[in-house]
Order: structure tokens, then C-alpha cells, then sequence
């Protein structure tokens, strides 16, 4: 492993891992002043800072990356991850910890210069199947809560008479106020 392309994915590999670990510590190691995001979330700022907040702001917890392939050219690395992740911290698509599940995966690129990354871009199934599973986890709801009105509606209608009363003296309107 004497190649710079070989030092660069163990690099990229270890910044992989302290991100999916939220380690900000070896973040701040591994990361050059003048790095920049190229796939922003909504609301991140390009920069290291921004970069470095939103790793410690991240509204999963438990976290497992796995890196399926990784090759490198140059200075540029690129990984292929798998990553898996439970919504438990804050609000996400606007909805609060669901406890929920999310498995995606994505493709990272990284610049190195001078044994730092300088330069990330990325693309991920992440949003889609969230929102996927948001949807599915409705659509559960929904059908359970419609599956609960049926059966109340049915319960209802069971323990109503069969044939509507007349009550005795209604037909004479004796019952009735005089006008």
C-alpha cells in the first residue's frame, strides 16, 4: 500500500467512518480548511463549518456505513456505500424521531490534497426512501384507523333494535303539549 491512490482510500475510509460515527474530532482532523460540500442538504452551509454542524446535528442515530467498493484516481476517491441508520433524534421531512428504519445507499467522491479531504460530492437514495417509507408507514395508519371505524360502525349497528319502537300514547299526541 505504498501508492498515493491506496493512502487516499484509507483516508477517504477512515473520513467515512468518523461521519457515519458523528466523530468530530477526527472529522476536524481529517478535513482541510478550505473544504467544500458540493451536494449541500437543505440548509447547509458549503463549507467546513457547515459540514461540521450538520454531522453534529444529525437526526439518526446508530449509524452502520459499510463501504461496498471504493476506487481511486489521482487525487479523487470514489465509494460506494450502504448505509443504515434509525430516525431518533429530530425532525426529518418535518416530522418528528419515528423510530423508524432507513436503509440507503450512495455513491461519495472525495478530493484529497495534502493528506486532507478538500472536496466532497455525493449522491443518495437516502431522501427517496425516506420519504418512501414515511408514505408506507401513512398508508399503514390510515388503513388501521379505517379497519377500526368498520369495526366500531359494525359494533354500533349490531346493538341497535331491529324495528324502531312506538312509544304508547305518541300516536294520540296526548303526550304532546297542548298548543
Amino acid at each position: 500500500m505504498n501508492s498515493v491512490e491506496d493512502k487516499n482510500k484509507v483516508l477517504a475510509h477512515r473520513f467515512v467512518e468518523a461521519n457515519a460515527n458523528g466523530d468530530l474530532d477526527a472529522l476536524d482532523e481529517l478535513l482541510a480548511p478550505e473544504f467544500v460540500d458540493h451536494s449541500l442538504e437543505l440548509g447547509q452551509e458549503p463549507g467546513r463549518e457547515g459540514y461540521m454542524r450538520g454531522v453534529a446535528e444529525e437526526v439518526f442515530f446508530n449509524q452502520r456505513t459499510i463501504i461496498e467498493d471504493q476506487a481511486a484516481e489521482g487525487d479523487k476517491v470514489i465509494s460506494r456505500l450502504t448505509i443504515t441508520r434509525i430516525h431518533d433524534r429530530g425532525e426529518f421531512l418535518g416530522v418528528g424521531p419515528t423510530g423508524m428504519k432507513f436503509q440507503s445507499t450512495a455513491i461519495v467522491i472525495h478530493r484529497i490534497s495534502g493528506g486532507k479531504i478538500v472536496e466532497e460530492w455525493s449522491e443518495s437514495s437516502g431522501l427517496a426512501e425516506a420519504t418512501r417509507q414515511r408514505l408506507e408507514t401513512e398508508r399503514i395508519e390510515r388503513e388501521r384507523i379505517e379497519q377500526e371505524l368498520r369495526v366500531a360502525r359494525r359494533i354500533q349497528q349490531a346493538s341497535l333494535p331491529k324495528e324502531v319502537p312506538t312509544l304508547v300514547g305518541l300516536a294520540d299526541h296526548s303526550l304532546l303539549p297542548a298548543s
